[in-house]
């Protein structure tokens, strides 16, 4: 595993507010759970025992990994779905059908209604999983909980919480369960609030509990161009461009005025946790929350920590010193005159964004460009002459003497045009690599395991991830402001030329959920 020490980034102190008080002060050892374990498996006391949070349709897909980790036992799951046919997917059958290939039976759930999900689905994922293993049909090893606070109350032999849940639950969980003494899996974003995601960091940091961030478990394709970069295959590095084909969820510009029922058995209060109550509607749940500022991160969280996590690592980027944004808009006809409609509270339908990033050691400044609902930059002539064409997503790395072309996750990066790599390879009496396989890595799938066993923290551990944190939320607060350019002053916790933006920095709490 690599020593990344030498290079995590300093996050500025939070102000105005006493700290963390009470904070666990070391992690927790792994604690066996009785009927774990099993003939040729790893023993119990050496188990790391993982309450799952988030039992959504991603939730349940990712859980269907960790429990092929024979070194991980899911002891107990949570959502405020008990049990719902209600979720928003990419095919109609396609998680069941997944799920029952790894459960080893075809005809579970087939014939039922919807798309599954929450916490019942999720227990009986668990335990058919482990009563396969066992060979025993009755296994009953795990827990379901509603809410996160009554199950870290009461599981207190859990090692460790895979946090799976809507973006503005992120850090109410995550900072729950590190203050409980739990190690953290999280999936991104860290937090969509600037001041949540500093005190997710702070956490991490007081508690000294292990941690890792699920998306800097991919990249590795960034990670050769970087090298080639580093090499002087571009001259000196002055842009990154990168482009997505999200959304791939509908994106909504108004918000709905109709308040159908809350769905049977689905506590809709616990599901906006932090957030300031308002009436139920299923545009703003499942796979559909990451359109809404208040519950997501938009385009740029869900795609973007892949994509970008590695350039953040290897190009040693704090916090942008500035950020600006185009965002696309949408227009109404009011009695029969047509009218922009304001939007500050749903992410655009398309968007660029650019990060201004200050020199730091021998690098100079760059700026970093980010593209998404369908938008690209212009095909650079260097492609042209190969008459080649930009992919729906890919990144693009400028150089004062070439450019680098890559895909998004297993693509090969390449110098363009051809005849430059030609010349680049030549010159060093070698040929590129191939690229490694598509795949998730072994940071996502297992490496985070020896850390929560008092290895050394992985690539993703939580104090990495500040500046990619206070870009993507800062990003987010440009849209939500029609595309105002902001001026950052990392230290002082505040953007210095709009004041406006400054309470998009912060959550309004629900009473009860503040975190600091």
């Amino acid at each position: 595993m690599r020593n990344t020490s030498h290079r995590r980034p300093m996050i500025p102190d939070l102000t105005r507010r006493k700290f963390l008080g009470g904070a666990a002060a070391a992690a927790v050892s792994i604690i066996p759970r009785q009927a774990l374990g099993g003939p040729d498996r790893v023993a119990p006391g050496n188990k790391i025992t993982v309450a799952y949070i988030g039992c959504g349709t991603q939730g349940l897909r990712e859980m269907l990994g960790m429990l092929a980790l024979p070194d991980v036992q899911i002891v107990a799951v949570c959502d405020p779905v008990r049990d719902g046919s209600d979720y928003v997917d990419w095919s109609k059958d396609g998680l069941r059908a997944s799920i029952a290939k790894a459960l080893n039976k075809p005809a579970w759930r087939q014939g039922a209604p919807g798309i599954p999900g929450g916490r019942d689905v999720a227990r009986d994922i668990v335990e058919t999983y482990y009563a396969n293993q066992r060979g025993a049909d009755n296994f009953k090893g795990c827990r379901a909980y509603a809410d996160f606070r009554e199950l870290l109350e009461k599981e207190t032999d859990v090692t460790a919480v895979k946090v799976m849940t809507p973006d503005h639950l992120h850090a109410a969980v995550a900072i729950a369960a590190m203050k409980k003494g739990k190690h953290v899996l999280l999936h991104k974003p860290l937090a969509n609030r600037v001041h949540e995601a500093r005190l997710v960091i702070e956490t991490a940091r007081a508690t000294k509990v292990a941690t890792h961030f699920i998306p800097a478990g991919v990249g590795e394709q960034v990670r050769v161009a970087a090298g080639w970069i580093k090499d002087g295959a571009v001259g000196t590095l002055r842009e990154i461009h990168n482009w997505s084909n999200r959304p791939v969820w509908p994106q909504y510009a108004t918000i709905p005025t109709e308040q159908p029922p809350v769905p049977k058995d689905f506590d809709w209060d616990l599901w906006l946790g932090p957030s300031l109550p308002r009436p139920y509607h299923p545009q703003y749940t499942h796979a559909v929350f990451r359109g809404w500022y208040e519950f997501g991160g938009g385009a740029l969280a869900d795609m973007g920590h892949y994509s970008l996590w590695p350039v953040f690592q290897e190009f040693s980027l704090d916090a942008p010193v500035a950020v600006e944004s185009t965002p696309s808009h949408t227009c109404t006809l009011l009695g029969n005159v047509s009218s922009r409609v304001h939007n500050d509270y749903a992410f655009p339908f398309a968007c660029t964004i650019r990060f201004k990033f200050a020199a730091k050691g021998n690098r100079p400044a760059l700026d970093l460009l980010w593209y998404d609902g369908g938008m690209k930059p212009p095909t650079p002539e260097e492609l042209e002459e190969d008459r080649g064409e930009l992919a729906a997503e890919g990144m693009l790395f400028v150089g004062d003497k070439g450019k680098i072309l890559a895909g998004f996750l297993g693509e090969s990066p390449r110098i363009i045009p051809e005849r430059k790599s030609r010349e680049y390879w030549a010159a060093r009496g070698a040929q590129p690599a191939p690229a490694p396989e598509r795949g998730r890595g072994p940071a996502r799938s297992s490496g985070w395991v020896e850390a929560f066993k008092g290895g050394p923290p992985t690539d993703g551990d939580f104090s990495l991830a500040g500046p990619i944190s206070e870009a993507f939320n800062l990003g987010a607060v440009s849209l939500r402001l029609g595309g105002k350019r902001l001026l950052w002053d990392a230290a002082g916790m505040k953007v210095t030329n709009r004041p406006e933006a400054n309470k998009y920095l912060v959550r309004e709490y629900r009473k009860g959920w503040e975190l600091a």
